[in-house]
């Protein structure tokens, strides 16, 4: 048994997103206050809808930045110890954005979060506001063992959204060589926020899965939605989901309620 279907038992994992409002060190912010406030309304939601479990992240600290700052760091450390303790038993993950995986990992060792999400793993890419984004698969596993964090699941994307390409490889490479680099799942994307990926991607995605010979799933890590989730969720494990849940940047219960109807369809 993988160690993703020891924290999650269930068929057609769905975890949602809570997308934070900008956090302190950011013009826009509402405050600490209110940044709880928020994830914890989306806890509640989602906790009540029937999904596996919450990912926090810092979604409008716009602009990005590559590496989190200490206030930053801080910031995530206290929602997400927030929602931990509100959350009774709920998987809770957390991911600092834009390329910050040992500070997510730090956040989530204080916090009791159960995963972490990384948007760049073993693929070489950049985007042009950014550069080249740093990458080291073996560095991260690495800390996590330093930091004694080895029960927190490491969920990484292959070949993500709007980034581009430095080193060509297939897909199916791209997700062998994340599972033999020690990724506990495998994230495939579409090319932008909202946007799903094809069922052929989630068919290579679990090609290269296998031929890595390992237990790890693979999962949707956009544009998943009411209309297409009985398609897509027959080609993988589960996905996370955020635009299409979302009302003024909020979790939607309404929203909520559609999706999950379809995949319990999936699930049956």
């Amino acid at each position: 048994m993988s160690r993703f279907s020891e924290l999650f038992t269930g068929r057609k994992i769905i975890l949602g997103l809570s997308h934070l409002p900008p956090l302190p060190d950011y013009p826009d912010s509402p405050g600490i206050d209110a940044l709880c406030a928020h994830a914890l309304d989306d806890l509640c939601v989602l906790q009540g809808g029937g999904v596996d479990g919450i990912l926090i992240e810092n979604e409008y600290d716009r602009p990005h930045r590559v590496l989190a700052k200490a206030v930053t760091i801080d910031a995530m450390t206290t929602i997400t110890s927030h929602v931990s303790q509100a959350a009774e038993g709920f998987v809770v993950g957390c991911e600092i954005l834009l390329n910050d995986p040992k500070a997510s990992l730090d956040v989530a060792r204080s916090c009791g979060a159960r995963f972490i999400r990384t948007d760049y793993f073993v693929d070489r890419m950049m985007r042009p506001q950014y550069g080249e984004f740093a990458i080291d698969a073996e560095g991260l596993i690495r800390y996590r063992q330093a930091i004694d964090a080895t029960d927190v699941l490491i969920l990484a994307d292959v070949q993500v959204k709007y980034a581009t390409m430095l080193e060509k490889r297939s897909l199916q490479d791209s997700a062998q060589l994340a599972c033999l680099k020690g990724a506990d799942a495998i994230i495939v994307t579409g090319d932008e926020t909202g946007d799903a990926p094809t069922i052929e991607a989630l068919r290579q995605a679990r090609e290269g899965v296998t031929a890595s010979g390992l237990d790890v799933p693979v999962l949707i890590g956009s544009g998943l939605a009411a209309s297409n989730a009985a398609t897509l969720l027959r080609g993988c494990e589960g996905a996370i989901v955020g635009t299409a849940l979302m009302e003024n940047r909020r979790v939607d219960r309404t929203a909520l309620q559609r999706l999950m109807a379809e995949v319990e369809r999936a699930r049956a």
